[in-house]
């Protein structure tokens, strides 16, 4: 089996059955600061995947994922102008805008 890189960076393996495609990297630009993810990933999932645990603060202390569901709202950010997603709902899409939203 052998390997090769396309122009985004994604890895496709070729073995005996073809090519198996891994999903293409997306870049999300979070507080300034371009972070990448996986094509089908959640916001929530390429902000933990980049080692943030926290984006949302709120009046006692700072939020990040915490149900995973849509239920908690602790996950909430402001995606491209748009306030109140919830990151753990979201999926990321290459050039999304992302900045923490402060509730109190």
């Amino acid at each position: 089996m052998s390997a090769a890189r396309n122009a985004r960076g994604s890895i496709r393996s070729t073995g005996a059955t073809g090519l198996t495609a891994v999903p293409a990297a997306v870049e999300i630009l979070v507080e300034g600061e371009t972070v990448t993810g996986r094509a089908g990933q959640t916001i929530a999932g390429v902000l933990l995947g980049s080692g943030r645990v926290a984006w949302r603060g709120a009046q006692h202390g700072e939020r990040g994922v915490f149900c995973g569901i849509g239920v908690c709202h602790d996950c909430l950010v402001t995606v491209n102008d748009v306030e109140g997603v919830r990151a753990c709902q979201r999926e990321a899409v290459d050039g999304d805008r992302v900045e923490r939203e402060v509730r109190e």
